[in-house]
C-alpha cells in the first residue's frame, strides 16, 4: 500500500495549531486536512462498507419468502429471472448464499481499507500534534516552566495526545459509519413499513436527550480523573527525581503516603466516572428492548393476517437491530467524546500559552558578534510589582571580563537571562554591539552566547554526545581538543569506553568537577564570542575548583566574559567587578580598587577570608544583606 507522508515533511506542519476555544471536531479536522486524499479513500471504503451492511439482510429475505415460501421475486428483482436464476429454487438459494458471501467479502475488504488507513492517519496526526506541542513548548519563556509542573506537561503530551489519537482513529470513523447506517436503515425501514419505522424514530429523541445530559456529567467526572492522574504522575516524578535526598533523610514513608493519597483520589474519581458510564448501557438497552418488543408484537399480528411476510418481518427486525446498534454506539461513545474533549482542553492550555519570547518579522540574523554589551536603564521583575532590576545601567566592552556579585535575588543571574533573551526587560533596553537584543533573531543571538552554569546538565548518552551538544556537527578531533582545553580529556580516557562511555541520567555517574569540565568543553566547542559563567564553581570542593578555574582561563581568552559568583576567588582576575544591591550597582571597579574603598566588596572579602574587623558593626550589618 502507498505510504502516508508525515505532516512534518510538508509546509503545513507549523500551521497545525488550534485557535482559542476551538472545538474538538474542528481541531481534529485541522489536523486531518493535510491527509485529505487518504480521507477520500477512507470515506469511499466507509460508504462501501455501509452499503454492504444495508444489503446483508436481503439474501435472508429471499431464502425465507421466495425459496421456502415459494413466493415470486419482488418487482425490483424480477429481472434476475432468466438471467442468473432459472426458476429452480435450489439455484435461487445458491444465488442468495453467493450474494451473502459477496456482501460480506466486499464489506470486509472495505473495513480493512478504512481500518488500515484510519489507523495510519491517526498515528501521524498524533505524531504531528506531539511535535507541534513540543515545538511550542521549546519556544516558551522560562516563566512558563516556573509556574507549571513538568510531569503534568508530559502527561498531556503522552496520555492526552493518545486520547485524541484514539478519537481520530476509531471514534470519528465509527461516528461517520453509524450516521450513514442510521440514514440508510431509516430509508429502508420506511420503505418496508412506515409505521414500524415511526416507532424507532419516536424513541430516538429520548435517547439523544439522555445522551446529551449524560455527556455533560461524564465530561465533568473525566476532567477530575485526568487532573488527579496528572497530580499522581507529578508526585511519582518528584519522588524518583529526588530519590537520593529521600534516602539521605529517610523520608520513604512520607513519599509513599503522598503517592497513596494521590492514588486514592484518582481511584475515587475514576469510580465516580465509571458509575456514570455504567448507568448508560442499561438505560439504552431497556429502551431498545421496548422498541423491538413492540415491533415483534405488532409484526406477529401482521404476519398472521397475511399483511406482512415472515421474510419482511425478519429483514425489518434485522434493520431495527442495525439501526439501534449505531444509536447505542453513539450513546456509548459519548464517554470517549467526553474524554477527548477533556484531552483537548488540556492540550489547548499548552498551545494557547502566550509566554513565547516574540521575534520580529524583520529580525536581524547576526553573524559573529563582537560582544559589546550595554544595559540602558533596564527595569525587570519576574513578578509584577516586585522589580529585580531598577533602572539598571552597565557597560561591558568587547573582550572584557566582568565579575558580578551581590545578594541572592539581587539580579545577578537576571543579567545573564536578559542578554540571552530568556526573558525580555519590562523597561529600558539591552544592547549587543549597539543593537537591541529584541531586534536580533533569537537563534542567531543565542548562537553567539556560551553558558557554563552552576550545575551543568549532563544528558543520558555518551560523553562525546554531551560535549558536542552545543554543536552537533563537530568533528571527533574538535571534541577531543575541546575536552583537552577543558581539562576533561584525562579523566574521560580513564573511563571504560573513553568518549563513548555512557553517563547516567543527569550525569549521576560523574563527580561535580567532571560535570563542570564537560560543561566547559561544551562551551569551548560552541566557540561563542560572549561567555556567561553563572556560579561555575559554587558547588565544587577546593581541588575541583582549582581544575575548573584553570580550564576556564583557557575558555575565557579572547571573549567577552560575564562571571556571576558568590565565591569571590572566582572573580579575582576580572577586569571589573560589579557589586549589586537592590537591583542597582552598589559599586564597581577592579578588585584592588574595591578593596581600597573599604565598603561592601571589602567587607564581603574580609568575611569570606575570615578576617572581618569587629569595629564597624553597621557596615557588617549591611554586608550581611549582600551575602
Amino acid at each position: 500500500m502507498p505510504a502516508i507522508q508525515p505532516l512534518e515533511n510538508t509546509p503545513e506542519w507549523k500551521q497545525v495549531k488550534p485557535k482559542k476555544d476551538q472545538g474538538l471536531l474542528s481541531l481534529v479536522l485541522v489536523l486531518l486536512r493535510p491527509y485529505r486524499k487518504w480521507l477520500i479513500i477512507i470515506f469511499c471504503a466507509l460508504l462501501l462498507e455501509t452499503v454492504m451492511s444495508i444489503a446483508a439482510p436481503w439474501p435472508l429475505k429471499i431464502i425465507i419468502d421466495n425459496v421456502i415460501q415459494k413466493a415470486p421475486l419482488p418487482a425490483g428483482l424480477a429481472w434476475l429471472n432468466g438471467s442468473f436464476i432459472t426458476g429452480d429454487y435450489q439455484t435461487m438459494a445458491g444465488a442468495a448464499a453467493i450474494a451473502l458471501l459477496l456482501f460480506a467479502a466486499l464489506g470486509s475488504f472495505a473495513g480493512y481499507i478504512n481500518s488500515y488507513y484510519t489507523e495510519s492517519v491517526a498515528q501521524y496526526v498524533a505524531n504531528d500534534l506531539r511535535k507541534r506541542m513540543y515545538h511550542h513548548l521549546q519556544r516558551l519563556s522560562l516563566a512558563y516552566y516556573e509556574n507549571n509542573q513538568i510531569a503534568k506537561i508530559l502527561n498531556t503530551i503522552t496520555a492526552d495526545v493518545s486520547t485524541i489519537q484514539d478519537f481520530a482513529s476509531q471514534t470519528i470513523i465509527r461516528l461517520v459509519v453509524d450516521h450513514l447506517t442510521i440514514m440508510g436503515m431509516l430509508s429502508i425501514m420506511f420503505f418496508l413499513h412506515w409505521d414500524f419505522a415511526l416507532v424507532a424514530v419516536a424513541i430516538t429523541p429520548f435517547l439523544l436527550f439522555f445522551v446529551i445530559r449524560f455527556k455533560k456529567e461524564v465530561k465533568k467526572a473525566t476532567r477530575e480523573v485526568r487532573k488527579d492522574q496528572s497530580t499522581m504522575a507529578a508526585v511519582m516524578q518528584q519522588g524518583l527525581e529526588s530519590i537520593k535526598s529521600i534516602n539521605a533523610f529517610g523520608r520513604q514513608e512520607l513519599e509513599e503516603e503522598k503517592l497513596k493519597k494521590a492514588s486514592l483520589e484518582t481511584v475515587a474519581a475514576a469510580l465516580k466516572a465509571r458509575r456514570l458510564k455504567a448507568l448508560l448501557v442499561p438505560v439504552i438497552n431497556i429502551s431498545v428492548a421496548i422498541c423491538v418488543a413492540l415491533v415483534i408484537w405488532r409484526g406477529a399480528g401482521l404476519v398472521i393476517t397475511g399483511v406482512m411476510t415472515i421474510g419482511a418481518l425478519t429483514v425489518f427486525l434485522a434493520y431495527l437491530n442495525k439501526f439501534f446498534a449505531p444509536v447505542q454506539d453513539i450513546a456509548k461513545m459519548s464517554n470517549i467524546v467526553a474524554q477527548a474533549g477533556v484531552a483537548l482542553e488540556r492540550i489547548q492550555v499548552i498551545l494557547n500559552a502566550d509566554t513565547i519570547i516574540p521575534e520580529k518579522e524583520d529580525a536581524i540574523v547576526p553573524g559573529t558578534l563582537r560582544g559589546n554589551i550595554v544595559f540602558d536603564k533596564v527595569c525587570f521583575g519576574y513578578v509584577e510589582d516586585s522589580p529585580v532590576l531598577r533602572s539598571f545601567d552597565l557597560t561591558i566592552k568587547e573582550g572584557q571580563r566582568i565579575g558580578i556579585c551581590g545578594s541572592s535575588g539581587g539580579g545577578k543571574s537576571t543579567i545573564a537571562t536578559l542578554i540571552a533573551r530568556f526573558y525580555d526587560c519590562n523597561g529600558g533596553s539591552v544592547l549587543v554591539d549597539g543593537v537591541d537584543v529584541r531586534d536580533y533573531t533569537i537563534e542567531g543571538l543565542r548562537r553567539n552566547i556560551g553558558f557554563v552554569l552552576q550545575d551543568t546538565f549532563v544528558f543520558f548518552g555518551t560523553v562525546r554526545e554531551n560535549i558536542a551538544y552545543g554543536r552537533p556537527d563537530a568533528s571527533n578531533e574538535e571534541i577531543i581538543e575541546a575536552a583537552k582545553m577543558a581539562r576533561a580529556h584525562d579523566f574521560i580516557m580513564r573511563m571504560p569506553n573513553g568518549y563513548d562511555t555512557v553517563v547516567g541520567e543527569r550525569g549521576i555517574t560523574l563527580s561535580g568537577g567532571q560535570r563542570q569540565c564537560i560543561g566547559i568543553a561544551r562551551a569551548v566547542i560552541r566557540n561563542s564570542s560572549i561567555l556567561i559563567l553563572d556560579e561555575p564553581t559554587a558547588s565544587l570542593d577546593t581541588e575541583s575548583e582549582k581544575i575548573v578555574i584553570e580550564a576556564l582561563e583557557h575558555l575565557m581568552e579572547g571573549r567577552t566574559v560575564i562571571i556571576i559568583a558568590h565565591r569571590l576567588s572566582t572573580l579575582r582576575h576580572a577586569d571589573k567587578i560589579v557589586v549589586l544591591k537592590d537591583g542597582l550597582v552598589a559599586e564597581e571597579g577592579t578588585e584592588e580598587q574595591l578593596l581600597a574603598k573599604r565598603k561592601f566588596y571589602y567587607e564581603l572579602h574580609q568575611m569570606q577570608s575570615g578576617t572581618v574587623p569587629i569595629f564597624d558593626n553597621q557596615l557588617i550589618k549591611e554586608v550581611k544583606t549582600v551575602i
